[in-house]
């Protein structure tokens, strides 16, 4: 482990805006068992993982399903979400985004991904800019959702820098949690009375300076 400082970006809701996909994904799925999702209670599902968020689905319809389904749901919900992201490209990096990932590319700061999606690779090649990761931790290499931070400690030890040392970018109550559980300094993406346990808040990265990242990568 090194000195230097590291950045850890969250996939869905900072890089790119894949929640509305889950969303309409997700509530399909609950209107086909016969009950209806808000967009309020899909605020807790940003940042949680597939299978929680499933739990989390069923419960609040009171449905109670055996193993053999809750995994062909799984699977279902996932290919009516892929269906849904396919054909995205560079323009569908949220404002701002690529500006922040050009600073820290040119200044040789490394940075990874962070995210419980298990699609996350495949979403990053279609974005362009899978190459310029220097890791890439998705729910594919952890066991534990956040708000555990183990997404987190993995993505910092690849990155070969301390935990204390990186920069987490984050949308979801959950991811901030999880930063800050990691020892991580985190800049929280969104609404400010939402995300309000974040060190730094801001509504999207067409609100941050570079001087802004200047400071907390090299400070």
């Amino acid at each position: 482990m090194n000195e230097q400082r590291g950045v850890i970006f969250d996939l869905d809701g900072v890089i790119v805006d894949t929640a509305k996909f889950h969303f309409l994904a997700w509530r399909k799925l609950a209107n086909d068992l016969g009950f209806d999702i808000t967009l309020e209670q899909n605020e807790q599902l940003k940042g949680v993982s597939r299978i929680h968020s499933l739990e989390q689905i069923l419960n609040w319809g009171g449905k109670s399903i055996s193993k053999e389904e809750f995994d062909r749901l799984m699977i279902t919900k996932n290919e009516d979400y892929l269906s849904r992201i396919s054909g995205m490209s560079e323009k569908d990096l949220l404002p701002g985004v690529k500006k922040v990932l050009d600073y820290l590319t040119e200044n040789n700061i490394p940075y990874s991904l962070g995210s419980a999606s298990k699609n996350a690779r495949p979403i990053l090649k279609s974005l362009n800019i899978y190459d310029r990761f220097e890791a890439i931790v998705d729910g594919n290499d952890v066991s534990k959702a956040k708000p555990d931070p183990e997404v987190f400690l993995i993505a910092s030890e690849k990155l070969k820098i301390k935990p204390e040392n990186c920069v987490v970018f984050e949308d979801s109550v959950a991811g901030v949690e999880a930063a800050k559980r990691a020892n991580m300094l985190s800049i929280g993406i969104g609404q400010e009375d939402v995300l309000r346990e974040a060190d730094h808040i801001f509504a999207d990265f067409t609100q941050i300076e570079l001087e802004f990242i200047e400071k907390i990568v090299t400070n």
